[in-house]
C-alpha cells in the first residue's frame, strides 16, 4: 500500500505550503496529493476552495485573482510548477486533483497535460508515477482525450451515479473512508471490476487498518508519518 500525503503533512502544517510537502517526505509518504485551480492569469496554484477565506482571511476568489495577488493575501501559496519540481526531485509520486466546477472549464486539464508534456522526460527519470484525479467525470475524460495514456483517477462520493463508476476511463477508483466503514464490500465490487483503490482522507489507526484489510492500494492522509507507523517500515 503507498501513502500519499494529503496537502502534504497537512495534519501538522498548513495545508499544500512548501513545508507541509517537505515534511511529508521527512515522514516517509511515497507520494503527495494537492488540488489544482487556476489563477484569473491561468496559473495552475495549490489550492482547495473557491475563495481564501479558509485559509488567508480573505474574501479574494481564486478564479478572479491574479497570481500575484494570491501570493500577496497568502505568500505560502505553491503554483503547480514549484510542487512538480520538488516532488521530481524527491522521487515523490503524484495524485492531482483538479477541482470542478470553475468558469474556465476544462482548461486546467489542457494546462497541466501541457506541463506534464514539458517535463516528461524528467518525469520518466525520476520515476515517479502521476495521475490526475478528479470529482468530475468530464474533467478525467477530458484528460483522456489529451493523453491516454495519463493514469486517471476518479473521486466518488456516496452520490456518484454508478454508471459514472462503470463507464469512466479512470483505472482507479477513489471512495471516501466514510463509505468504505458503511460498506466495506464497496472495495471488493471495485476490486474484482479490475481496478485499483484509492481511499480518501485516512488518518485514525482504526481506518488504516481497515484499510489494510480490505486491500487499498494507495491510502490518503494528512499524517503520513502515523500512517507509515501503523503499516510498518517500507
Amino acid at each position: 500500500m503507498k501513502i500519499y500525503a494529503h496537502r502534504g503533512a497537512s495534519y501538522d502544517f498548513p495545508e499544500m505550503t512548501m513545508a507541509a510537502y517537505e515534511n511529508a517526505v521527512t515522514q516517509g509518504a511515497d507520494g503527495f496529493e494537492c488540488d489544482l485551480r487556476l489563477s484569473k492569469d491561468l496559473i495552475p496554484v495549490l489550492w482547495h476552495d473557491a475563495t481564501m477565506d479558509r485559509c488567508a482571511h480573505k474574501s479574494a476568489v481564486i478564479s478572479e485573482s491574479t497570481y500575484l495577488e494570491i501570493k500577496a493575501n497568502y505568500p505560502q501559496v505553491l503554483t503547480f510548477d514549484e510542487l512538480l519540481d520538488f516532488a521530481i526531485a524527491h522521487k515523490k509520486s503524484l495524485l492531482l486533483e483538479t477541482k470542478h466546477p470553475v468558469p474556465t472549464g476544462t482548461m486546467l486539464e489542457e494546462i497541466l497535460v501541457s506541463k506534464l508534456h514539458e517535463k516528461s522526460s524528467e518525469i520518466e527519470e525520476s520515476g515517479i508515477d502521476i495521475s490526475v484525479i478528479s470529482f468530475s467525470w468530464f474533467a478525467l475524460e477530458k484528460v483522456k482525450q489529451l493523453d491516454p495514456k495519463i493514469n486517471l483517477v476518479f473521486l466518488i462520493r456516496q452520490s456518484t451515479p454508478s454508471f459514472a463508476i462503470r463507464f469512466t476511463s479512470a483505472k482507479t477508483i477513489s471512495p471516501g473512508i466514510e463509505q468504505l466503514r458503511k460498506k466495506p464490500s464497496l472495495a471488493m465490487d471495485i476490486k474484482k471490476s479490475g481496478r485499483l483503490l484509492n481511499v480518501w482522507t485516512v488518518d485514525s489507526e482504526s481506518d488504516i487498518n481497515l484499510c489494510r484489510h480490505l486491500g487499498v492500494d494507495n491510502l490518503i492522509t494528512n499524517r503520513p508519518g502515523f500512517a507509515r507507523e501503523i503499516l510498518g517500515a517500507k
